[in-house]
Formats: structure tokens, C-alpha cells, sequence
């Protein structure tokens, strides 16, 4: 991320950017595997690498700005998306599950659970965002976008080789039917259409909202879940990322 920020600075040399769209993701079938500066893997490409690429260009983004963090619906046990639900938000532990007591790492659950945490950390950082400095200075936009389940993408490469299959087959028209009776259900064309609309601003924010949804294949601006609305847990989440990634609170 360090390196990629530095490359983004000398191509735009004095220019700014209009739309940071954070969108990198994985899921895997445990949460053993490790980056390269020894965090959960899972907790260290949805989010924390997000984190650190914002706090490294928020200053070059211009006037009126969006940033888009990509977040998932099951991060909020009330959806009941089908995957294990966070436990919390912290982000020391979730960088080091083998810290953690609760965590279940080398299970199916413990995958889950990185992955739905990671995204409820996302949804909490835009919050936190929408008040930090150089976003009020400028007017910038920061929302949380859940794009519901997307068939057919890469996001289930690690998963084991039935899950592969039935994902790949569920991106085909085979799903349509599927579509009509679960909302949270979305093509990869209309969710592509709808962050391209968020990143161009040409979406109209509700006042105090953060987070957005992609139900039927409309934007929706619902409440996120109520941890990721829990005002102590998001400012040491903020402060704890800040001192994993080697930058000021």
C-alpha cells in the first residue's frame, strides 16, 4: 500500500482525486494464513490495507471528493447473511487471532468470522471518516457500500473446490429466478453500475448517512448493524489500526 500511495502521488503530481474506491477483498476457509507484516490475512487485505491507503492519500483528494469503502451485509447479525457474525471489532485481535481467545482460526468458522469483521470494521471507519478534518475542510463524501451477494467473482477463490463451482454457476442467468425472491441478491453489472453511480457523486447522500445497501438492485441508506454504530468501539478501532500500521492516531 505504501508503495502503490507513492506511485499514486508522483502520476498525479499536482492533480487530486475525485474517487477513492476501496474495493479488494477475500474470504478464505480459516483465518491462518498471514500477510507479510504477519497480520490475519482476511482482516489485513478487506480492511486494514484500506485503512492505511485512506490515511495515506486523504490528503491528496480533492474538493468534493467521494471515498468508498466496500463493506457486506453480514456484518450485521440482524441480516442473517449466512456466515458467522463478528464477535467484535477489535482490530489487535483480529490482526492476531491466535491472541484471541474466542477465535476459532484453522475452522470454516473463524474464516467467516475474519471475513464479516473486516467488513463491519469498514462500515466503522467511514463513520469515522465523515469527521476527520481534512474531510469536513474539503466536503468530502465517505460511505460504506454493501453490494449484497455477487455470484461470479473472484471473492470465492479460496474457498474450497464446491464452493468454487456453485459460485461460478450462481453468477450465470441460472440465478435469475433466484434474484427475485432474495433482496440481497445482485449482478455483477448492476452492482458495478451502482458503485461507478456512488463514486461519481451522482447519487444524492441522505444527511448523517454512511452506509448504503444494493436491495433489488436499488441503493438503500439502512442503519448498520449496532456494533458498527458503537461510538467507544469505532474510536479505538481507528486508534488501534493507526498504531498496527505505523501511523498517528
Amino acid at each position: 500500500m505504501r508503495g502503490f500511495a507513492g506511485q499514486v502521488r508522483d502520476r498525479l503530481g499536482p492533480g487530486r482525486i475525485d474517487a477513492l474506491v476501496l474495493n479488494a477483498g477475500i474470504v478464505r476457509r480459516d483465518a491462518l494464513a498471514r500477510s507479510q507484516d504477519g497480520h490475519e490475512l482476511t482482516f489485513a487485505v478487506n480492511y486494514l490495507a484500506h485503512y492505511l491507503l485512506v490515511r495515506l492519500l486523504l490528503d491528496t483528494c480533492a474538493d468534493g471528493a467521494t471515498i468508498v469503502l466496500t463493506t457486506s451485509g453480514t456484518h450485521d447479525p440482524a441480516i442473517k447473511g449466512g456466515l458467522a457474525t463478528p464477535r467484535h471489532a477489535d482490530a489487535r485481535l483480529l490482526a492476531d487471532p491466535d491472541r484471541d481467545p474466542g477465535a476459532r482460526a484453522g475452522t470454516a468458522r473463524g474464516g467467516q468470522e475474519a471475513y464479516t469483521a473486516s467488513k463491519l470494521c469498514a462500515v466503522m471507519t467511514a463513520r469515522t471518516l465523515t469527521r476527520h478534518p481534512v474531510v469536513l475542510e474539503r466536503s468530502l463524501s465517505a460511505l460504506a457500500f454493501c453490494p449484497g451477494q455477487v455470484f461470479g467473482t473472484g471473492l470465492a477463490t479460496n474457498l474450497s473446490l464446491p464452493r468454487r463451482i456453485a459460485w461460478k454457476i450462481m453468477g450465470t442467468p441460472v440465478s435469475a429466478p433466484l434474484r427475485r425472491v432474495v433482496p440481497t441478491l445482485n449482478t455483477a453489472a448492476t452492482t458495478g453500475s451502482a458503485l461507478a453511480r456512488l463514486a461519481l457523486g451522482q447519487v444524492p447522500i441522505p444527511t448523517g448517512r454512511t452506509y448504503v445497501a444494493l436491495r433489488r438492485g436499488a441503493l438503500t441508506w439502512p442503519d448498520p448493524s449496532e456494533l458498527a454504530r458503537d461510538e467507544e468501539a469505532t474510536r479505538a478501532l481507528w486508534r488501534d489500526s493507526a498504531d498496527l500500521v505505523g501511523l498517528p492516531r
